[in-house]
């Protein structure tokens, strides 16, 4: 695992915030509420490409 995939969810992290800041002061909870359900996912679904690597390396080290 690389560092720049830790900047690259902290950079989406941020972006989240920012547009969920603005988008709730301009009045708009829903979408704000649904932007920041899209930037978790995202980083979810690059997260448990991670863990699937983790678990793979595991079970080849301990030969599972």
């Amino acid at each position: 695992m690389d560092i720049s995939v830790v900047f690259q969810i902290a950079a989406v992290g941020i972006l989240v915030a920012v547009l969920n800041q603005v988008l709730n002061r301009a009045g708009r909870e829903e979408q704000a509420m649904m932007t920041t359900l899209a930037g978790l996912l995202v980083v979810l679904f690059w997260v448990i490409q991670y863990v699937s690597e983790l678990f793979t390396e595991v079970q080849v080290i301990f030969g599972l």
